[in-house]
């Protein structure tokens, strides 16, 4: 009986190394394919340049007073956001979106990158009748940004 060893047979030694050989090449040729795929997205930022109550004249700021006599409630709630790359090009065409206290805007920023929300009257903003103030968050998405999110965006204040 004759025994034949893999360990004596070169043919058999070849086989795992042109295994190992195929997994490298193959490896490196997909890191180099994923590394020439761009990074599709980039930092953006944004401004709450003006707010007002209704649809009245905007003021510079992110705050909003609301007289409790004289003010509605439920209200409408407008803003100008201003939205920009990080070396301060327009980002154009970004959905812009606020929401909280039962209200909701939406808007697209225009070819300077700045869009203007105003809540319609189907979704105005309400503060609950012991509550003196509350805020609106602030949504932006850009194809090739990240998306942006900014909890209490908009500060609005009750006063007496």
């Amino acid at each position: 009986m004759k025994i034949h060893l893999f360990r004596n047979n070169e043919k058999a030694m070849e086989l795992p190394i042109n295994i190992v050989v195929m997994l490298v090449v193959a490896m490196v040729a997909l890191a180099t394919l994923i590394s020439i795929i761009p990074t599709p997205t980039k930092e953006m930022s944004v401004f709450v340049e003006r707010t007002a109550l209704g649809t009245g004249s905007l003021q510079p700021g992110n705050s909003i007073i609301v007289n409790a006599a004289t003010a509605q409630n439920p209200f409408s709630v407008s803003a100008e956001i201003r939205v920009t790359d990080k070396d301060g090009n327009p980002v154009r065409n970004a959905n812009v979106i606020l929401k909280g206290l039962g209200g909701v805007a939406s808007s697209t920023t225009d070819i300077n990158g700045v869009a203007v929300l105003t809540t319609p009257a189907s979704a105005r903003v309400r503060l609950d009748p012991n509550q003196n103030e509350g805020t609106m968050d602030l949504k932006i998405l850009a194809e090739g940004f990240y998306d942006y999110e900014k909890k209490d965006a908009v500060m609005i204040v009750k006063t007496r």
